[in-house]
């Protein structure tokens, strides 16, 4: 007696163990989602400042968040590019000509900021004054 008395017991104490069930329309624990989200993909931003113009050399301010603020004094056409991993940018590119040739009768001077490729901001002057000219704006994403 004390022996079906055991058997009953231990049969019990197994039958009380905690089981899980997945019915056929929940997912296994193997086919669950991650918790953890994979990392989104790192994407470079280019932009781009050009000076063009027939004047004989400009001096060319340009700031971002990158580099700051640069000053050069140089011939045209002036490309300077930067790389940046930022979503928005406040963004300035200025440029005075310094002088225009004597054989010159129509002066231009053009700055423009692109942004992966795409034009950002512009501005042109056709005159004889030396005076600068300037874009600045806050990109986007």
């Amino acid at each position: 007696m004390i022996r079906v008395a055991l058997l009953a017991s231990l049969l019990l104490i197994t039958g009380c163990q905690e089981r899980n069930y997945y019915s056929p329309t929940s997912p296994s624990p193997t086919d669950r989602p991650n918790p953890t989200p994979s990392p989104s993909p790192v994407t470079v931003n280019k932009i781009e400042y050009r000076v063009t113009g027939n004047a004989l050399g400009a001096r060319i301010r340009y700031s971002n968040a990158v580099d700051g603020l640069t000053q050069v004094v140089t011939t045209l056409p002036y490309v300077a590019t930067i790389t940046t991993q930022e979503s928005s940018m406040f963004i300035t590119l200025e440029a005075t000509p310094t002088t225009y040739p004597f054989t010159v009768l129509y002066p231009f001077l053009s700055v423009q900021v692109f942004v992966n490729g795409v034009l950002f901001r512009e501005a042109n002057t056709s005159d004889f004054f030396l005076i600068p000219i300037s874009v600045s704006g806050t990109w986007h994403k």
